[in-house]
């Protein structure tokens, strides 16, 4: 199935409107979730105690049915990093859901470091959370909050409601947005917000294309169609030339991905590697994740 999204509202859009960071009343919730969960490494497993972030739109109800977004932080920092040491993205949320610019949605700010943040291990781990996330996270907080999963995490659920649940990251976000949520849990997953890279400055390219196109047709034949996968960067980003490389390629060599239809990039002029382009870009993903 095809969704024809209207491209008026962010084409042309390379600033926040001011209207979304002015105070309001009608203001969403942010609270700490925490959960179990294990290392799944091959030379052994560890539990972990671990939590995240969960914002909870203005009028919250427990009768009504939510769609969620996974948001993932970049390298060096953790889950406080959206909510917490930019809690105007808060503010923005807030005013896109009071203004009617995206539904009310669920919002959860994970980390895929293991209470400590590790960069020489931070690109396993933008992959290796693929497990966490199917078989802990998800599972621990759909069963606590009003999602379309009603409260059944079985995985046969998870899947049959994978077009209410998105997941979104910046930089080493983003890269565990292609590997952990799209290339391992396809099946969970039908929205994607991929915000300043791929697969970083030595990853291979042709690699990354190739893991997209088969990730995307094998899931057509399941029966598992793409929604919208929303690309964005900005052109002085130091992501940005093997991000748009690589979704090139992708586009032309992947039947799945069709401009416009479930897939864009959206890229900022003069924009770089940081919190005012990547507010920028969760802004303008709301307005498509679950359109």
């Amino acid at each position: 199935h095809a969704l024809i999204i209207p491209k008026d509202h962010y084409a042309n859009l390379y600033e926040m409107p001011d209207e979304m960071l002015a105070d309001t009343d009608k203001r969403g919730t942010v609270e700490r979730f925490m959960y179990h969960s294990e290392t799944y490494d091959a030379d052994g497993s560890v539990a972990l105690h671990k939590g995240a972030w969960v914002y909870l739109p203005y009028g919250y109800d427990v009768s009504q049915k939510y769609n969620i977004l996974y948001l993932s932080h970049g390298g060096g920092v953790n889950e406080d990093w959206w909510f917490k040491m930019f809690p105007d993205t808060v503010t923005i949320i807030d005013n896109m859901i009071a203004k009617g610019l995206c539904k009310p949605c669920i919002i959860v700010t994970p980390t895929f470091y293991r209470g400590v943040v590790d960069d020489k291990i931070a690109e396993y781990l933008t992959e290796h959370f693929h497990m966490e996330l199917r078989n802990d996270l998800i599972p621990a907080i759909e069963a606590k909050y009003s999602t379309y999963a009603d409260g059944d995490v079985s995985e046969e659920n998870l899947i049959k409601t994978r077009s209410h649940r998105a997941f979104a990251g910046l930089s080493l976000g983003s890269m565990t947005t292609y590997r952990a949520a799209l290339y391992h849990n396809y099946d969970l997953f039908s929205w994607y917000g991929p915000f300043s890279g791929c697969c970083g400055p030595k990853g291979d390219r042709a690699a990354e294309v190739k893991r997209i196109t088969d990730t995307l047709i094998e899931g057509e034949k399941q029966g598992l169609s793409l929604d919208f996968m929303f690309c964005c960067n900005g052109d002085k980003d130091i992501a940005y030339e093997e991000h748009i490389e690589i979704m090139e390629k992708a586009v032309r060599e992947c039947p799945i991905l069709k401009q416009d239809e479930n897939y864009d990039f959206f890229t900022i002029p003069g924009g770089i590697h940081d919190m005012k382009a990547w507010q920028l870009h969760l802004y303008h993903a709301l307005q498509i994740f679950f359109h």
